[in-house]
């Protein structure tokens, strides 16, 4: 199906189809009919070529009343707009009026709204489907490119066949008072959602809005985000995951639901973050201490006199910190240098 529309510019008519409107695209240097953000031309064609855009348009609505904007366009165009830096729908249309010549008619605002209105739960199903199956298809070509697929290096180390998801949450500002707004834990005004991202190959395989004010350790929505967020892995059933989450994490239900997802065919590994306030009394003995260098030594927490020019003066030593294995510290050396620090505000670890 095509669709004729005037050029403004020079009082012609253009035929352009849904997913067609490349088609003798050249691209010349001559500094005329200039349009800026070109790089949203790729992206589109991304989308088309991966076949996104021809999959949304057979589950989303679709029309034959002149004037129909199509669904699937406008979704891909909403997208370009985000990672063009729109904010808000008005922006994405004015974006979408400077591409006009290249992309078609533009979507209004008003329209734009509608059609997210118009997403309910089994829409977006069907939408989150044809994420997966276009997924797979993207992650086919990355297996068979000359640089296979992006294993993620750790630590100097290639995790092959590892698929590294991090959960965190991300507070978006809102200038007004806007629904879902609220007052969030680092005393900003905005929403607070939830996110899973594929660091393979940065892609944001789930997300769950919530509102400002949102509990930073629901266990229940993390579990949710995960559980879509594995739905968008090829093959997640037999496969080697590693999910990585910050403090946020650190609830017995997350990490019961961790282990619960381990079977025969698919193993999962971890990795939380930890706030340590005060050291837990086990935790000496699971993490011994480390041997000292050679030479006399203070007790820890006791005073010695400085050798040098500065003799005469003192200067406390800090008390000794078990470190080692899988617990870390930020910064390393922080309390050599304040050793009070970690009496009065404690440490963020990484415990795995």
């Amino acid at each position: 199906m095509s669709r004729t529309y005037p050029l403004r510019e020079q009082g012609t008519f253009l035929v352009v189809e849904s997913t067609g409107w490349d088609r003798r695209l050249p691209v010349v240097a001559d500094g005329k009919r200039l349009i800026g953000h070109a790089g949203a031309v790729l992206l589109r064609r991304c989308a088309d070529r991966t076949g996104l855009t021809e999959a949304l348009a057979k589950v989303l609505p679709s029309s034959a009343v002149a004037g129909w904007r199509d669904r699937a366009g406008l979704l891909v165009h909403l997208a370009l707009a985000i990672v063009l830096g729109a904010s808000n729908l008005s922006e994405a249309e004015q974006l979408q009026l400077h591409h006009r010549p290249l992309f078609g008619p533009e979507a209004s605002d008003s329209t734009a709204r509608r059609a997210l209105a118009a997403l309910d739960e089994a829409a977006l199903a069907k939408i989150a489907k044809v994420r997966a199956r276009v997924r797979r298809h993207v992650w086919g070509l990355l297996h068979l490119r000359p640089g296979g697929f992006p294993w993620l290096v750790v630590a100097g180390k290639r995790l092959c066949g590892w698929i590294v998801i991090d959960l965190d949450a991300t507070v978006i500002t809102s200038a007004s008072k806007k629904a879902g707004a609220a007052v969030t834990f680092k005393k900003t005004f905005g929403f607070d959602p939830l996110a899973a991202w594929c660091a393979n190959t940065t892609e944001s395989l789930s997300m769950l809005l919530r509102p400002g004010n949102a509990g930073a350790n629901t266990v229940a929505d993390h579990i949710a985000v995960l559980t879509d967020a594995l739905a968008q892995i090829p093959g997640s059933s037999a496969a080697k995951i590693l999910i990585r989450v910050d403090g946020a994490g650190a609830t017995h239900g997350l990490l019961e639901h961790l282990e619960a997802l381990n079977t025969t065919r698919r193993t999962v590994r971890y990795t939380v973050g930890w706030k340590i306030c005060a050291l837990p009394p086990r935790l000496p003995a699971i993490l011994p201490l480390p041997a000292a260098p050679p030479g006399p030594h203070p007790p820890p927490g006791r005073a010695c006199r400085a050798a040098g020019p500065h003799r005469g003066r003192t200067r406390a030593t800090p008390p000794t910190v078990p470190r080692a294995g899988a617990a870390r510290r930020q910064p390393p050396g922080y309390a050599t240098s304040t050793p009070a620090f970690p009496q009065r505000r404690g440490y963020t670890s990484s415990i795995t």
